[in-house]
């Protein structure tokens, strides 16, 4: 039987974080027809073999595919491989440290499925003490969302009606609705959006490339849907903490989000929020400075920005 929906997860040294992710979807399997495709990005560590070890092979049997890559080709370019090696029409992208919960695939499934240009819906992710995770977001950036929550302005506007405005840590995450972007770590995506806007930018390794793609996807018509009846646990940068201690993971998302403002917004635009975020940042950086507090991690993001600023002036 052809698979209706394949669940593809990319893994690097997840551990026993990968197991627990296949076995949860055996324990919380949707109604439909699925497969889970896993593509390993060069692991060094025993997570694939902890993964065949699992109960869970025995239950999927020929359902479970694994793909071994010789390097890391990073988040976006080992999921444009699965989707080259799948054809189900629906997709269900889950990193390796998430676990689902009854009923929320299908819960996914159901609301992909509510509008002939729903093109994806991502769940509520919780964090491992059952709190709401942020994973939702306005897309792209503006300048006077920068604005208005740097000076803490937003505060002055009801909570209900910031949440629906900012999104992010504002939003309650308690309703459904449209959003500019989905969390990667767990969206359900239709096949159809896929062919129609192509895969993730390869010029991402790792940070960003969600961004791009929902924004491409906006772009092209497709809306976004986060639905809070599907709920994932993400334990959240498992991965990529055991590659890169925080100044650093920080560096590279840094980076990722500068990427995605030149590859998808107007110089103009770029100028402005460029701009505003280096004088944020420098406010930010002088009142650590005066309180004693460590600022090493403003001052870096001060300096990839400031840099990035000056690159762009110089476009003109």
């Amino acid at each position: 039987m052809s698979a209706e929906l394949s669940i593809i997860i990319v893994n690097w040294n997840g551990g026993d974080l990968l197991s627990r992710t296949v076995e949860s979807v055996v324990a919380a399997p949707p109604s439909v027809a699925h497969e889970v495709v896993v593509v390993d990005n060069a692991s060094s560590d025993d997570s694939l073999a902890r993964l065949r070890s699992s109960a869970a092979v025995q239950t999927l049997g020929d359902r479970l595919r694994v793909f071994e890559n010789t390097e890391n080709l990073g988040f976006g370019r080992a999921n444009n491989q699965a989707f080259a090696q799948t054809d189900a029409p629906l997709v269900l992208l889950l990193n390796p440290d998430t676990e689902v919960t009854a009923g929320s695939i299908e819960r996914l499934i159901r609301t992909v499925r509510s509008g002939g240009r729903v093109g994806a819906a991502g769940p509520k992710l919780l964090n491992a003490d059952g709190s709401v995770q942020v994973s939702v977001w306005r897309n792209p950036p503006a300048t006077w969302e920068l604005l208005l929550t740097g000076f803490r302005l937003h505060k002055l506007l009801p909570r209900r009606v910031r949440g629906g405005l900012f999104l992010a840590e504002h939003f309650d995450y308690a309703r459904r609705r449209t959003v500019g972007m989905l969390s990667g770590a767990a969206m359900l995506v239709r096949r159809e959006v896929i062919e129609e806007v192509g895969g993730f930018d390869e010029s991402f390794h790792m940070y960003g490339e969600d961004n791009e793609w929902c924004l491409r996807i906006k772009r092209a018509g497709w809306q976004l849907i986060f639905e809070p009846e599907a709920v994932v646990m993400h334990h959240g940068g498992a991965s990529s903490l055991k590659r890169w201690e925080s100044l650093e993971k920080m560096r590279v998302q840094a980076e990722g989000y500068l990427l995605f403002l030149r590859r998808c917004l107007p110089r103009r635009r770029r100028l402005s929020l460029l701009a505003t975020s280096c004088m944020l940042l420098q406010l930010q950086r002088a009142a650590r400075g005066l309180t004693g507090r460590e600022r090493r991690d403003v001052e870096q993001t001060l300096r990839l920005f400031a840099a990035d600023l000056r690159r762009t002036l110089r476009e003109g």
